[in-house]
């Protein structure tokens, strides 16, 4: 038997729609927070915050490393969303599924290198 089908809500507008959105942003947030990568890289961005201080870094590093961290996360989010979306597409095991997901890590781990490489590059006084 096939669930009936359900009924689209009214779309919001006005200031409704920011608030909707700002909740949407935050459950993206809950379901991120169950990610193992994710945690990791919040671990990460505190331990670039300590590496920071204790390399005396100024006020502008602070803020190019809160940047880059940002990117990072908003790029595990879009991995997230991926592999949920290619697991429910393609629940057995298929190429075109392990491409997409994939290229999805490839993403996370270029943003995780570019985070290295600047704080590699401040506590090296280069920066």
């Amino acid at each position: 038997m096939t669930e009936p089908a359900r009924q689209r809500p009214p779309r919001k507008t006005g200031v409704s729609h920011l608030f909707a959105a700002a909740g949407y942003s935050l459950a993206g947030a809950r379901r991120l927070a169950q990610e193992p990568a994710a945690r990791h890289e919040v671990l990460f961005g505190i331990a670039g915050v300590v590496a920071l201080a204790i390399g005396g870094a100024s006020l502008w590093h602070y803020l190019g490393f809160a940047i880059l961290l940002v990117i990072l996360i908003a790029i595990e989010a879009l991995n997230t969303a991926l592999e949920v979306l290619v697991d429910h597409l393609s629940p057995d095991w298929s190429q075109m599924a392990k491409d997409a997901k994939d290229l999805a890590s490839l993403a996370v781990g270029l943003m995780i290198l570019a985070n290295l490489a600047y704080l590699g590059a401040v506590l090296a006084g280069f920066l």
